[in-house]
This record gives structure tokens, sequence and C-alpha cells, in this order.
């Protein structure tokens, strides 16, 4: 089969590199090229800053120069929430987005920059990450520094799909730094996973979403689909093998 060139944004972030190494020990299916906005990040997360590509979601022309030739493309970037001053004894830490990295910019703005840039230059398949609770507009990480995050991210959602791209939307939900390949993956949609009273499932490692967008790059019947996605306890049941089964589950549209 043919190699897939994949630019990978967010390639330094705890989920992103994961990614990244995940794709890397496919070289029979894979050529990955990271898309980050240090070097210095780059070689600490990543090991080495060959297949690095410096630049931001907000400057276009770094984002042309990376994805050209590409494939496909991972989206991995995303707005930071970043403390308020030191803690206050007695008193909860307060959380803000800088200037010019809120949500709307970074989440939303820049996400439009990687979709037009991909529709440019002919890539076949955009891989979107993003969270779940994005039906509820009331959600609490919306109240996060005045971010609207979720609001911004479900806007992005809905860009891709309008782009015309092959798209495959992962909603995560809660990440946990865990070991991945020990848990049944589940997919969902429209926020089914926060039931109170059924006691649905919402969190899930970060190594099992990786493997999620590794597997979506490589099943056909992940293409136009978008879902939410938890894992079960481990020893709940047996481990997720089967991703074109897990991803013949999933539906299109938002």
């Amino acid at each position: 089969m043919a190699i897939q060139k994949v630019l990978v944004t967010g390639a330094t972030g705890q989920t992103g590199s994961i990614v990244v190494h995940k794709l890397r020990e496919r070289t029979d299916r894979f050529e990955v090229v990271c898309f980050a906005r240090s070097a210095e990040k780059a070689q600490e997360k990543l090991g080495s800053v060959d297949g690095v590509e410096i630049g931001d979601v907000m400057d276009r022309a770094s984002i042309d120069r990376a994805i050209a030739g590409c494939d496909a493309l991972v989206i991995l970037s995303s707005s930071v929430l970043v403390m308020k001053g030191p803690p206050q004894p007695g008193q909860r830490p307060e959380f803000e987005f800088l200037p010019g990295a809120y949500p709307e910019d970074i989440d939303y703005n820049g996400q439009r920059n990687l979709i037009d840039a991909a529709v440019a230059v002919g890539v076949q398949h955009i891989v979107q990450v993003g969270s779940m609770g994005g039906t509820d507009k009331n959600h609490y990480l919306n109240t996060l520094g005045n971010g609207n995050v979720l609001i911004w991210k479900r806007q992005a959602e809905q860009y891709l799909i309008d782009s015309g791209i092959h798209y495959t939307i992962v909603r995560a939900g809660g990440l946990i730094d865990e070991r991945g390949g020990h848990r049944e993956i589940l997919v969902g949609k429209d926020d089914s996973f926060f039931i109170p009273e059924q006691n649905m499932p919402h969190k899930l490692p970060r190594a099992d979403v990786a493997e999620v967008v590794v597997q979506a790059l490589l099943e056909p019947n992940a293409q136009n689909k978008a879902f939410d996605v938890v894992t079960r306890e481990e020893d709940e049941a047996l481990p997720t093998s089967d991703f074109a089964a897990l991803f013949a589950q999933t539906t299109p549209g938002l």
C-alpha cells in the first residue's frame, strides 16, 4: 500500500507526541511531518527535530510550507489555559488564555487556516481531535477563562465538514495518563456518555486516543464520521482490537 504523508499539528502536546510516536512506528504506512511552535520543545518531546516544521496555526505561510505534499492532516493543536497569577492561600486558582491564544483564535481561526491550507494542496483526509461536551453551551469548560472553548471547537468541526475533505472527528472524553491498549474503546454521539443516572464511562487514556487517530488514517470506514470516544476500565471487558468494527458503529455529521 502507498505510504501516506501526514502532517500532525500540536505534535509536541501530551497527546500529539504519542500520535507522532505511533505513526513513526509504522514506517510501512506513514511519513510524518510534525508542526510545532518550538524547536526546543520538539527536541524534548519527540527526541529530534528531524521531520519537524516550526510554525503557528495563526500563520498561514508556515502552514503552507509544512503541509506541502501531504496526503493527510491530523489536527491536535488546541488553546491552553494558564494560571492567572500565583495561587492565593485558601482560594481556588484562576485561569486565563493569553492574548491572541483564546479558543476563538486557536481552536477556530487557527483550525480554519489548517483546513483551508489542506484544501489548497489537495489533502485527502483530515482527522480532527476535539472534546466531548460540545452539545451543551453551558458546559463548565466554556466558562474557564471566558473562552467558550467547546463552542469554538464545535464551529471548527462544522467548518471541516463543510470543507468537502474526507474527515474524521474524534471527540475525546476526559484524558488520563495511563497505558493504552488494555481497555475496551466505546464510541457514541451527542455526549451520550454524560448520562449520570446510567453511570456511563467518560474517560480514556491518551494512548488510546492516539491509537484511534492512527487507525482512523488506516480504516476507510472511519472517513466522514464524527464521534465521542471513551473507554471502560481495565479488566471490565476485552481490549478493542477490531477498529473496522469500531468505526462501523460511527455516523456522519456533527
